[in-house]
């Protein structure tokens, strides 16, 4: 758990994220929806993301599990995507965040050596996430200046426009 072993006994129908919050007190994983639908209890179980309500804790034995409190770098300071988001105001009430940013830290991650992820592969990565604040565009632009990051080059259209500027798909759905 978050880079430490945990022992414990669970019972056959119990849920991860309820062994999460309940069990171990990682409260950071949020229950929203319970159906696996909002993405407000997304971790990484192994290194990919996959929402913790429908996924029993007998089944990630034996497994890694990161939650959002495992993230942080030494020090407690905000990751590169954590940064990002903020700089570019892609959170507001923050009840979904956690979820986003574990669901989208793989993205970043897979992509830090390679190819910049497009706009519609970003929003594709934000389909299992649901946020009623942010629109979605300011997370896609705070994803991108992680990747950018990641990659160690600024994007060329916040570096134009600033890092204030509207998406260029400022009317597309999530």
């Amino acid at each position: 758990m978050n880079g430490r072993p945990e022992q414990f006994s669970a019972q056959p129908n119990e849920l991860l994220v309820e062994r999460l919050r309940d069990g171990l007190g990682l409260t950071g994983t949020k229950v929203g929806c319970d159906t696996g639908q909002c993405g407000s209890c997304v971790v990484r179980l192994d290194g990919r993301s996959v929402k913790s309500c429908l996924v029993l804790t007998a089944s990630a034995a034996g497994s890694e599990v990161a939650t959002i409190e495992g993230v942080t770098t030494p020090g407690g300071a905000l990751t590169g995507l954590q940064e990002a988001l903020r700089q570019e105001h892609g959170t507001q009430c923050g009840f979904c965040t956690p979820g986003m940013v574990m669901a989208l830290g793989e993205l970043v991650d897979t992509t830090a050596g390679g190819e910049a992820p497009t706009e519609p592969e970003i929003r594709e990565w934000l389909t299992g996430n649901l946020c009623r604040c942010t629109g979605y565009h300011s997370v896609v632009r705070g994803v991108q200046r992680a990747c950018a990051a990641a990659r160690a080059e600024e994007p060329a259209a916040l570096a134009e426009s600033g890092a204030g500027a509207a998406s260029t798909a400022a009317g597309q759905e999530v």
